[in-house]
C-alpha cells in the first residue's frame, strides 16, 4: 500500500506546482485505496463467502483503513521522534529503564498479529531523552510487517545511534498468533528477544543489574 504524504510538497505553499503534486498524490492514493480494497473482495471471494453479502459490503473498506493504522510506522520517522527529545543532562548516568511498553505489531510472514511487552534501557553519556520517546520508537517500528528479532535490534541501534549512550538493552517478550490459530497451535507460549549493546555487551554487572531490575515486582 504506497503511501504519499500531501504534505511532502516542494513546490512552495499556493505554488502551482504544489497545487499540482497535492493533487496528484491524492489520486494516487485513492487509487492505491481502491486496488486495496479490491484485493479484500477477492480474499473474500476465495475463501468461500459472498463480498456483496449484507454483513460484509463495508468490509473492505474497513480492512484497509485497519493495515493503514496498523502500518503507520512507515511514514513516520524514529530518529525524529527521538531528536525532537534530547537533552544535555551532565549529572545523571545510571541506568534508565522503561519497563512493559505494550505494543501490538503484524508478522510479515502470515500477517497475523504478534504482541507484547518491550523493555528499553540505556546508560546516559551526559544526553537523556524523553521518556515517551522510547515508547514511541517501539510504537513506530512495531507499526511495521516485522519479525520480532528485527523489531528488537531496530529499537537497540537506532538508540544507540541517536541518543550516543554508553550502552543499550533491548527485551522483548510477545505472544505470536500465527502459533496459536494455526500451524502447530501451540497455546501460552512466548517468544523473548533481547539486544544488548555497549556496557550492557561488554560488562556482566551491568547486564546483571538490568535483568533484576526486568525481574522486581515479578514472581
Amino acid at each position: 500500500m504506497k503511501r504519499i504524504r500531501a504534505g511532502e510538497n516542494r513546490g512552495g505553499r499556493g505554488s502551482k506546482v504544489g497545487k499540482a503534486s497535492v493533487e496528484t498524490a491524492a489520486r494516487i492514493d485513492a487509487n492505491s485505496r481502491g486496488q486495496v480494497e479490491d484485493a479484500v473482495r477477492v480474499i473474500i471471494r476465495h475463501i468461500g463467502e459472498d463480498p456483496d453479502r449484507e454483513g460484509l459490503k463495508r468490509t473492505p473498506a474497513r480492512v484497509a483503513s485497519a493495515y493503514e493504522f496498523l502500518t503507520s510506522g512507515y511514514a513516520m520517522d524514529p530518529k525524529e521522534a527521538i531528536n525532537d527529545a534530547l537533552f544535555a543532562e551532565q549529572d545523571y548516568q545510571e541506568m534508565i529503564l522503561c519497563k512493559d511498553l505494550d505494543f501490538y505489531s503484524l508478522c510479515e510472514h502470515h500477517l497475523l498479529p504478534f504482541m507484547g511487552k518491550a523493555h528499553v534501557a540505556y546508560l546516559p553519556n551526559r544526553k537523556i531523552v524523553g521518556l515517551s520517546k522510547l515508547a514511541r520508537l517501539v510504537e513506530i517500528y512495531a507499526r511495521r510487517l516485522q519479525v520480532q528479532e528485527r523489531l528488537t535490534t531496530q529499537i537497540a541501534h537506532t538508540l544507540m545511534s541517536q541518543v550516543n549512550p554508553l550502552g543499550v538493552a533491548v527485551v522483548i517478550e510477545a505472544e505470536h498468533l500465527c502459533m496459536r490459530m494455526r500451524g502447530v497451535e501451540k497455546q501460552n507460549c512466548y517468544v523473548t528477544t533481547s539486544a544488548m549493546l555497549g556496557a550492557f555487551r561488554t560488562h556482566t554487572e551491568t547486564r546483571q543489574e538490568f535483568m533484576q531490575l526486568l525481574r522486581n515486582g515479578k514472581p
